[in-house]
């Protein structure tokens, strides 16, 4: 799931994937033929098992002290001193609160960019985890509880780790690693920028420039072992969509005499599916258009002036992105009109489509696969969530994978998806996220001309 104060409002990306059903597929499954790994890898591998229990340590203290997007300084902060420790050239403050380390191998080689998302979401958790979060702060002036909701404290202690391991066998690498926290990307509060796109604006794909760049996201969809991939288009564009339905106010007794803005905008809300349902072509590429929060009025006996509603959009192709949006305004106007009401949209560009790089994706597959197994790999279908890793990857070939989060003895059905109050992660991933994009950056690193390919 970013949007950002250039946004008409702040919409959530849901960064969770689509609720699709995972394959039956165990976790301890290593059949197949497995690539020939490189001797790095083993080295890689002894390295997670020592820090292994320092990563669920980072883990738990960020999930305790969650920071909402454009004001994670104290996750900063920890990431920066991990990363000077370590010797890597540190840049703070990027788009606000990120950081980007560089760790230069000693051999030459290629760059490669590794991305976490550091920020947690407007939600009060649910449970009694010795590290529950109890962190309370201001959501556009609203104070709301704060929770690490949809794994990002996963992704910056897996990077964290990442980088120690990586800088233990710097001697060794054969080329330059950039490692890339990035804030705020659940969306910028309003009125400000953050994310992925101001990181890109001020130079973090510069000096040195990446040929490739990769990241991860925790999947409760699947079991503690699994990881899931999609080639090509992955995840949905994402726009944000407001309308404001005018009417005119009086006495809920009396509706006469006035124009009901309520009644116009539930006729909307129905018609606006009805777009989805009935007019463009699924089985070209998904679509959907949801309307998250309606607003308008202030008691049960008083008709109101008007109603705000606002949603998302989600597409896969951009012509059918086009045509959705003049037949949302078309379809929210005409039937206010018909209701003696008027209604204006507005529809604020969120964030591209997740499109993982063919070839680069063909070429890391193996190489997941020698993690996890090959019969853990798998090809999943499209997921309407939307990212904003995809500003990456306009810039430069990206992988986005998924990892496995939900207990192997767990009840897939019943897992708490990605921005529920009661998400779950079963800390035994982690070490297969670090070994994941550990031997990704070194595999690309090494190049296709190395054994391994």
């Amino acid at each position: 799931m970013g949007i950002g104060g250039r946004r008409i409002l702040a919409v959530f990306c849901f960064c969770a994937v689509a609720a699709f059903l995972p394959a039956s597929v165990s976790a301890s499954d290593t059949s197949g033929q497995l690539p020939a790994g490189s001797r790095l890898d083993s080295e890689i591998d002894r390295l997670v098992g020592q820090i292994e229990a320092q990563t669920i340590a980072w883990r738990r203290d960020i999930h305790q002290h969650p920071e909402l997007s454009n004001r994670e300084s104290r996750t900063a902060g920890l990431v920066a001193d991990h990363l000077r420790k370590l010797g890597l050239e540190v840049r703070t403050e990027v788009a606000h609160t990120g950081v980007v380390g560089v760790l230069r191998g000693k051999k030459a080689g290629p760059v490669v960019a590794l991305r976490a998302d550091m920020d947690a979401l407007p939600v009060t958790e649910e449970g009694d985890l010795s590290f529950t979060s109890k962190v309370k702060a201001d959501y556009n002036g609203r104070e709301v509880g704060v929770m690490h909701a949809c794994g990002h404290d996963v992704h910056t202690a897996i990077l964290m780790a990442v980088a120690q391991v990586l800088s233990r066998m710097r001697d060794e690498l054969p080329g330059t690693v950039k490692f890339i926290f990035q804030p705020a990307e659940e969306g910028a509060p309003k009125g400000e920028e953050g994310g992925a796109r101001l990181m890109i604006s001020q130079g973090v794909l510069e000096n040195p420039k990446p040929e490739a760049i990769f990241g991860l996201h925790v999947n409760p969809h699947y079991r503690v072992g699994m990881i899931t991939y999609r080639s090509g288009a992955a995840m949905a564009g994402e726009d944000g969509l407001r309308i404001i339905v005018q009417g005119r106010q009086t006495h809920g007794a009396v509706p006469w005499g006035g124009t009901d803005p309520i009644v116009a905008a539930a006729q909307i809300i129905l018609g606006l599916q009805t777009i989805i349902s009935r007019q463009v072509d699924l089985p070209a590429a998904p679509a959907i258009i949801t309307i998250g929060s309606i607003h308008g009025g202030v008691r049960s006996n008083i008709i109101p002036d008007e109603v705000e509603m606002v949603g998302t959009i989600r597409t896969f192709d951009p012509e059918m992105r086009q045509d959705i949006h003049e037949r949302v305004r078309k379809t929210a106007m005409m039937i206010a009109q018909s209701e003696g009401a008027t209604a204006e949209v507005a529809i604020a560009p969120g964030y591209p489509v997740t499109f993982n790089d063919p070839n680069l994706t063909a070429r890391m597959v193996p190489v997941l696969a020698a993690v996890v197994g090959k019969g853990n790999v798998i090809s999943v279908p499209v997921a309407t969530g939307a990212e904003d890793f995809s500003y990456y990857q306009q810039q430069i070939p990206g992988l986005y994978f998924f990892l496995g989060i939900t207990p192997r003895d767990a009840d897939l059905k019943k897992a708490a998806m990605c921005h529920s109050p009661r998400f779950y992660v079963d800390e035994n991933a982690l070490a297969i996220g670090v070994r994941a994009l550990a031997r990704v950056a070194v595999a690309y690193m090494e190049g296709p001309e190395s054994r391994r390919f």
